[in-house]
């Protein structure tokens, strides 16, 4: 057939036979890369001591103590977390769950991950502090 590509002849398939990817980023995608970057974020806090010894650097976190060590603690789980919630996700959209539900799950995890953040926690501290209990 004139004017059609050589593979469309030789099969019979014609572009309106080829099914349409989905190619939209949900917003609970956006909450898979959301929690892939949130672990760099507590990692900051951990590592913003000025005598950051490189040269021994889990000698160094083993030694940390307050908020600094909580913070490491924090970068840890949230990549022990991450594969459990992005596989979640994606079996999810898969089966063709539920979009609303999924993104309310998703967006629900990213809060509970950044309200339960001990870099959050100080900012709290501080509100008890000024406001009173």
């Amino acid at each position: 057939m004139p004017g059609e590509p050589l593979w469309i002849w030789l099969t019979g398939m014609h572009y309106s036979n080829i099914p349409q990817l989905e190619t939209t980023m949900t917003f609970a995608y956006w909450c898979v890369l959301i929690a892939a970057l949130l672990p760099y974020f507590t990692v900051a806090v951990a590592k913003s001591n000025k005598h950051f010894d490189n040269n021994h650097p889990r000698a160094w976190l083993g030694r940390l103590e307050g908020l600094p060590a909580r913070a490491h603690a924090a970068h840890l789980n949230g990549f022990e977390a991450f594969p459990f919630f992005a596989a979640a996700v994606i079996v999810a959209h898969q089966l063709h769950a539920g979009q609303t539900l999924l993104n309310g799950l998703s967006g629900l995890y990213i809060v509970a991950r950044i309200v339960t953040s001990p870099v959050i926690w100080p900012i709290g501290q501080r509100c008890e502090h000024w406001f009173g209990r």
